[in-house]
């Protein structure tokens, strides 16, 4: 091995992973998830059954929000590994963002763009995130072996 390049730590699955986060914080995070997810799909439907119907979405999308908010926090991860550690912090600030579009759902009745900018940019770090933990998960294992 060349002097300067320094032997990288061999991790093992639980070392990865982590300690198992609590089953009530994945069940509050998934169903803060599943909220936001309604809470942005109500102004869609709002277009057929009129804006009545749905004039409560703001409060929909917040609880949501709020909801996953506490999810993660209350969830961290336990492992060891410096990248996925990043990852999962990555991940909860898509909880932020998604409480920052809630605030500017509040704030301005006249533009939504900020809304659903902050929204977008959630979704994005949370998509990112789902894809690259397990990826660097089997990169490290296989690495190992």
């Amino acid at each position: 091995m060349a002097k300067n390049q320094k032997e990288q730590p061999s991790y093992t699955l639980d070392e990865l992973q982590g300690k198992a986060p609590s089953t009530a914080m994945v069940i509050l995070a998934t169903v803060g998830l599943l909220t936001i997810a309604v809470g942005t799909l109500l102004p869609i439907f709002a277009v057929k059954f009129g804006p009545q119907a749905v004039g409560w979405w703001k409060y929909v999308y917040a609880a949501g929000a709020l909801c996953f908010l506490v999810g993660k926090i209350f969830s961290p991860y336990t492992g060891t590994h410096p990248r996925i550690k990043r990852l999962y912090r990555i991940e909860s600030w898509s909880a932020v963002f998604f409480c920052v579009a809630a605030f500017f759902l509040f704030w301005s009745n006249d533009s939504m763009r900020d809304v659903w900018a902050f929204t977008l940019a959630g979704g994005a770090l949370l998509i990112f995130t789902t894809i690259a933990i397990p990826r660097v998960i089997k990169k490290e294992l296989k690495r190992r072996s």
